[in-house]
C-alpha cells in the first residue's frame, strides 16, 4: 500500500516550479496558475473549465515562457499556434485517444486588430468553457453530409499581446505580465532538463488527481463576497481544489481570487455600450438632470481616455449616440431616447434626461466612483 499523496505539499512543489523560471505580476497570480494546472487534470469533475490567460501590452514580457512551464505540467499538452478549428474539433473529441490541454502561444495574431475575425475558433473556446457542450459542423463530402456534434470541453491556455475578445476573457483567470526589472532574476529554462522535471510533476498531479477526483466533484466551494456570476464559475474548480488540497491553500486561493476579479474588474471597460453609459454617468450628467446632444457629444469627445473623439475614425456624433442609447430601455421599458429641452434663452434643443438612463445605469454599470466628480458650474440642475 502505498502511502497517501500530500496534494498541499506538492501544490507547492509545482508554485516553486513556475517560480523558477516565471516572474508573475503578484502573488495572486501564483496561486492561481498552480490550482489552473492541478484543474486541468480534473475536468470532468466540474461543469465549466477556466481559460487562463497571460496578457501583455509589449514583446518579452515572459507570456510564452510561462505558457511552456504549464506545457509540462498539464495533460495532453497540444499546442495550437496554427491550428485550425476543425482540427481542434477532432483533437478535443479524443480521435487519437484522449482529450487534449489546448496552448495558444501569440494568440494575438488569431483575434488581434490586424487578424480579423475568427468567429470558429472563438466559438469552440467559449463553448469549450462548459462541459457537455458540442460545436455541430458537417462532415461528408459534397451532397453526402451530415451534422455531426464534436465535443468541445477542454483546459485553454493562451498568451498573446494585448486583450482578448470580452467573451474570452470573462471566461479567464487573466495574468497580465510585465518585462522584468533589473533586479529580478530567473533561473534559465532547459528544454532537454526541466521539460522532465515539469513532466514528473505532471506525473505526480495526475495520481492525485485520482485519489479526489470524488471529493472535487459536484463541489461547491464558498465563494468571497462579491464574487459571483461569471468570475464565480471562473474560481468555482479552483476553490475547490484548494479546499480539498487543506492547508494554507483554501485562504490564498480565496485571497487570490479577491485579488483577480478585482484587477480584472479596474481592467474591464465592458462592452462599448456600457462604457457610453458609465462615461455618461460619471463624467458628462454628474449632478446635471438633462443636457442638450450637443454639449454631450462635446464633453464625450472631449475626454482624454476614452474611445468617442476617435470613434471608428472619426468622433461620435449624434446619429451614433442616439442609435447606441436606443438599444437600452428606460425605467418603464420605452428605448431611451432624445427629447426637447429648454434652453436659459427660450430655445428648445434636442437632448438626453439622466432619469431616462437611470435604470441602464442600476442594471449595466459597475458601481459609481465613492468620490462622484462635481458639476460643471452653471450646470448644477439644467442646462
Amino acid at each position: 500500500m502505498t502511502d497517501p499523496i500530500d496534494g498541499a505539499a506538492l501544490l507547492n512543489e509545482v508554485e516553486a516550479f513556475h517560480r523558477r523560471f516565471n516572474v508573475f505580476p503578484t502573488e495572486a497570480a501564483y496561486v492561481a496558475v498552480t490550482l489552473w494546472d492541478a484543474h486541468a487534470h480534473l475536468l470532468d469533475a466540474f461543469d465549466s473549465t477556466p481559460r487562463l490567460a497571460f496578457l501583455s501590452p509589449e514583446p518579452g514580457s515572459g507570456k510564452s515562457r510561462a505558457l511552456e512551464v504549464v506545457e509540462t505540467l498539464v495533460p495532453r499538452s497540444m499546442a495550437a499556434v496554427d491550428a485550425s478549428a476543425s482540427a481542434l474539433f477532432r483533437s478535443v473529441s479524443g480521435i487519437d485517444g484522449g482529450r487534449p490541454t489546448i496552448l495558444f502561444d501569440e494568440i494575438d495574431t488569431i483575434f488581434g486588430p490586424k487578424a480579423g475575425e475568427n468567429e470558429q475558433l472563438r466559438g469552440f473556446i467559449n463553448a469549450g468553457h462548459t462541459r457537455g457542450r458540442v460545436m455541430y459542423r458537417c462532415v461528408g463530402d459534397g451532397s453526402n453530409q451530415q451534422v455531426q456534434g464534436f465535443p468541445s470541453y477542454c483546459a485553454v491556455a493562451v498568451a498573446g499581446l494585448g486583450s482578448l475578445p470580452d467573451t474570452i476573457m470573462t471566461r479567464s483567470v487573466i495574468v497580465r505580465m510585465r518585462r522584468r526589472a533589473r533586479n529580478e532574476r530567473v533561473e534559465q529554462f532547459r528544454t532537454r532538463i526541466h521539460v522532465r522535471e515539469g513532466n514528473q510533476l505532471r506525473d505526480r498531479l495526475a495520481k492525485w488527481a485520482e485519489t479526489i477526483q470524488d471529493q472535487v466533484t459536484d463541489a461547491f466551494p464558498e465563494m468571497p463576497d462579491g464574487v459571483a456570476d461569471r468570475p464565480a464559475d471562473v474560481w468555482e474548480p479552483l476553490l475547490a481544489i484548494a479546499d480539498a488540497v487543506g492547508g494554507p491553500w483554501p485562504k490564498r486561493a480565496r485571497e487570490a481570487c479577491l485579488t483577480m476579479v478585482k484587477a480584472s474588474r479596474a481592467n474591464d471597460k465592458g462592452s462599448i455600450g456600457i462604457r457610453l453609459l458609465t462615461d455618461l454617468r460619471d463624467q458628462v450628467l454628474t449632478g446635471i438632470d438633462r443636457l442638450p446632444t450637443v454639449a454631450i457629444l462635446d464633453r464625450l469627445n472631449a475626454l482624454d481616455d476614452a474611445p468617442w473623439a476617435d470613434f471608428n475614425g472619426k468622433p461620435l456624433d449624434s446619429r451614433k449616440l442616439s442609435k447606441m442609447l436606443s438599444e437600452y430601455v428606460t425605467a418603464d421599458g420605452d428605448p431611451v431616447g432624445s427629447r426637447n429641452i429648454k434652453t436659459g434663452g427660450g430655445g428648445v434643443l434636442k437632448g438626453y434626461y439622466a432619469t431616462d438612463l437611470h435604470d441602464a445605469w442600476q442594471r449595466y454599470c459597475p458601481p459609481p466612483p465613492q468620490n462622484p466628480l462635481p458639476p460643471l458650474p452653471g450646470t448644477e440642475n439644467t442646462v
